[in-house]
């Protein structure tokens, strides 16, 4: 089959071994093959938004002759049960799409579910969700792929709000001991430096651009360490 990009690598490289997963906006449904070929997963649930993706991935699953994968076309989880699956791939959607998907599943809250999350756009949004929801980022990692930095969250729900700096926002539990790692922090003091001086002469947003360039002086100060 096709080789998975690096940030689908990355993915599949934190599904726990044997887990019944959900993945959520398939696509092409090229993780979900890769899950069972590998016998990484044990059943997929794949569902899409849209019926062209799906129709998509119900060829790929054919071609690659891909059993225990059931397609479905709903709304995030709304069709999936949560007897069905230990662990919930939603990636490739912006932090606010990915945060909405969570809020309306009523069985998200369970200690025993694994989330596997990757924000395209609004990391912090979403990890603003997740610490004010009760959920814990247990572990975060951080890649490149094709020229663009992005991260993975592993998350579960904890039931304690999570007390954080206002930078954690925007680095999670990324460090800046790796490259990816650095690389991801600059992206993240880059777009709010940006932010910043993009207020810096507006005086209604005087608490906003007070905001971002905080949040900037804390992000450099991790890059400076690192140098």
């Amino acid at each position: 089959m096709k080789a998975l990009s690096r940030r689908l690598e990355v993915i599949a490289s934190l599904i726990p071994q044997g887990a019944k997963v959900c993945d959520v906006g398939t696509d092409h449904g090229y993780l979900p093959i890769y899950l069972l070929k590998s016998g990484k997963a044990s059943k997929v649930i794949a569902t899409d938004i849209r019926l062209k993706p799906l129709n998509t991935a119900k060829s790929n699953i054919e071609k690659f002759g891909v059993g225990n994968i059931e397609l479905r076309l709903c709304d995030g989880l709304e069709a999936v049960s949560s007897t069905e699956a230990d662990t919930v791939i939603i990636a490739g959607m912006g932090g606010e799409v990915i945060s909405g998907i969570i809020e309306r599943c009523v069985w998200a809250k369970d200690t025993h579910k694994t989330f596997i999350l990757q924000p395209m756009t609004s990391p912090e949004i979403l990890r603003s969700f997740l610490f004010s929801s009760g959920f814990e980022i247990i572990f975060e990692k951080p890649l490149e792929d094709n020229g663009k930095i992005y991260s993975v969250i592993t998350a579960v729900f904890s039931g304690k709000p999570y007390r954080y700096k206002a930078y954690e926002l925007f680095t999670g539990k990324i460090s800046a001991d790796t490259d990816e790692g650095f690389k991801y922090i600059k992206k993240q003091y880059n777009r709010c430096s940006e932010c910043a001086e993009s207020l810096k002469s507006i005086t209604s947003k005087t608490e906003e651009y007070t905001y971002y360039q905080s949040i900037s002086d804390a992000l450099n100060e991790l890059l400076q360490e690192k140098k």
